[in-house]
């Protein structure tokens, strides 16, 4: 073994010692750069988003409150006015935490509701970005929804449920007149409301469709989500082609090997075409999310090559795409 060299120690000369360090501005320790000053600075965190969903009884409160919720939103119903500046004070712009809430008030809360529009003022006056939307339809269809529904209404009391409309429209006259957006459901369809609330509220990022791709095995049978349900099991097996059988749909030699099969590639490829016009209705019937469950016998070569072939498609065509494989794993 070779003798080590000796550790040479070069004295540092007071010219080269360091400035005195400053607590307040120097947070990072000596011969690290500071990354954060040469980093582009973060923006500032967004408002927490609020919308109060109020309006006449039978006008759509519980259906646009619905579709609050399909959009990802924190739903509180029936809550008392004063509650909604402590609501407010709980919300946050990061993390986890409820950023955008939705809270349905109404007359409902009984005396509650007098003081609705002082606890308004001060959950303005919080920070949070409020929207009041206001929800109203003519007596002949509020009286024909109470009707069919078989429920009283909230002010009936003793009287008729015409004499319910009519108070409760007293009571919420002044409040209509301050809503940021008024919505006559009166001609709505439960389906037309939720896509009136879409439309009001959802960010670009809630509008897409989420697709899934998943390969499965018939013979651990269909997968309960699917929409779609695709068979390729007339493309010969890999499985017994000894050099492919260890191998998965995810491997390039399995997957040269199905797409190489006569009318393989053009069936998916044209599978693939079909879909790409239809998806994006789905979006417009208030389904936000489309499973294309793609099957062989195992659920190990042709299915799991398949599927990553429509994925990669459908990414390309720009669509949000998740592939799964549910059976891979299971031989």
């Amino acid at each position: 073994m070779p003798p080590r060299k000796p550790v040479r120690h070069v004295a540092e000369s007071p010219a080269a010692a360091p400035a005195p360090r400053d607590p307040a501005k120097d947070t990072v320790p000596r011969g690290i750069s500071a990354i954060d000053e040469a980093a582009a600075p973060v923006p500032p965190a967004k408002r927490p988003e609020m919308i109060i969903v109020t309006g006449m009884s039978g006008a759509g409160r519980s259906r646009a409150a619905n579709a609050l919720e399909d959009l990802d939103w924190y739903v509180v119903d029936n809550l008392p006015p004063q509650l909604l500046p402590a609501l407010a004070g709980m919300m946050t712009t990061v993390g986890a935490g409820v950023h955008r809430l939705a809270a349905v008030v109404d007359v409902r809360s009984r005396e509650f509701f007098a003081s609705f529009m002082k606890y308004l003022g001060q959950l303005r006056d919080t920070g949070v970005d409020v929207r009041l939307i206001f929800l109203d339809a003519s007596d002949a269809v509020l009286i024909r929804r109470f009707e069919s529904s078989r429920r009283p209404h909230p002010l009936q009391g003793t009287g008729s449920i015409l004499d319910g409309i009519e108070h409760e429209r007293t009571l919420l006259a002044g409040l209509k007149g301050t809503a940021d957006e008024v919505i006559n459901t009166t001609d709505y369809s439960v389906h037309d409301l939720a896509r009136r609330i879409r439309e009001l509220v959802a960010h670009e990022s809630d509008l897409g469709l989420r697709v899934t791709v998943m390969s499965f095995g018939f013979k651990y049978g269909l997968p309960m989500d699917a929409d779609h349900v695709l068979d390729v099991r007339f493309i010969p097996n890999p499985y017994w082609v000894s050099e492919l059988r260890h191998l998965t749909g995810r491997d390039a030699p399995v997957a040269d090997y199905v797409f190489q099969q006569d009318g393989a590639a053009a069936f998916v490829d044209g599978y693939v075409n079909l879909l790409i016009p239809a998806l994006p209705r789905y979006v417009d019937e208030l389904k936000p999310s489309v499973t294309i469950a793609v099957g062989c016998t195992g659920g190990k070569h042709r299915s799991v090559a398949t599927a990553e072939r429509i994925g990669a498609s459908l990414r390309a065509a720009g669509f949000k795409v998740a592939v799964q494989h549910r059976d891979l794993g299971r031989e």
